[in-house]
């Protein structure tokens, strides 16, 4: 077990590692996205916390003959792949890089039957590089990624427990590879503004009125982890809002509220600091961008 449910995890001490992961997970993503069918906002495309990692879920096989799921077990190290018909395979999670789990990845699949193509390049990554032309990327810390996973356990855990009081449309509790971000959404029911200009992505994602909270591990710009929550479109005065617990601000970098993690991990109660964020920008989302309440919730 853990030493604490949230454990001390700061970006400098596993970026090299993060970045790595982060490009492993954009290879099976684009996998899932290849031959999930399509849902609403990309949700097709995510990956679920699981007890022993990440998950996939089901996947249809090509053909549809039956399913396989992609499961990062960062208990055993391993990444699996296993089918419908009994069969599966795993690689291990080592010092590689992205050129080697790439090619490793869809032999693997290869060999049970798989046919898969996926675009070679990473997303949402600044400068980024084709996955089989990418030998920088090679660190693999799993004692920092199993802390990265428990942050995750407990993030959704309580988005979980958020999520059960809206009645209207509201995401999954999931893991969107482009950013690397855990995440839950909650709509409004109403249409948004169009957005002049956006990809076809960014269109679908913000094509309703939302409010959205989310985990994010940080990066170059911000090299710390933290808690995060915005509304779109933004209403008036939802930058000012009085937003809980206090150490939570509005970043004018990302037009967004955040909350570091240390802040949550070293509250007196954790789950109470991270209730108090989701909860707070929420109410200020909904109350400020006028959504019917009263329909929405229990």
């Amino acid at each position: 077990m853990a030493a604490s449910p949230w454990p001390e995890l700061s970006y400098p001490s596993w970026a090299p590692t993060c970045a790595t992961l982060h490009r492993w997970l954009q290879i099976a993503g684009k996998v899932r996205l290849a031959l999930s069918p399509h849902i609403n906002h990309f949700w097709q495309a995510t990956f679920y916390v699981n007890a022993r990692g990440l998950t996939s879920s089901a996947i249809p096989l090509p053909g549809g003959q039956g399913d396989f799921e992609i499961v990062f077990d960062f208990l055993a190290g391993q990444v699996r792949i296993a089918t419908s018909f009994g069969t599966e395979t795993a690689l291990a999670l080592r010092p590689c890089t992205v050129q080697e789990f790439e090619r490793e990845f869809l032999a693997a699949l290869a060999a049970l039957g798989i046919a898969v193509k996926i675009w070679p390049m990473p997303v949402e990554i600044p400068n980024p590089v084709r996955f089989d032309q990418d030998v920088e990327h090679a660190s693999c810390d799993l004692d920092a990624i199993r802390r990265w996973w428990r942050i995750l356990i407990q993030t959704q855990r309580v988005f979980a427990e958020f999520r059960t009081g809206f009645i209207g449309k509201c995401s999954p509790v999931h893991l969107f590879w482009g950013s690397m971000d855990l995440a839950v959404t909650r709509f409004s029911g109403r249409r948004a503004p169009e957005r002049p200009g956006a990809d076809a992505v960014t269109r679908e994602a913000y094509s309703h009125e939302v409010s959205s909270a989310g985990f994010w591990p940080g990066n170059g710009d911000f090299p710390e982890p933290a808690f995060y929550a915005y509304a779109a479109p933004e209403p008036n005065g939802f930058k000012q809002a009085a937003i809980s617990p206090p150490p939570a601000f509005y970043s004018t970098q990302f037009n967004e509220y955040l909350l570091k993690y240390d802040d949550v991990r070293l509250a007196p109660d954790p789950d109470a600091a991270l209730r108090a964020f989701v909860d707070s920008t929420y109410a200020a989302a909904a109350n400020l961008g006028k959504w019917n309440r009263k329909e929405l919730e229990r």
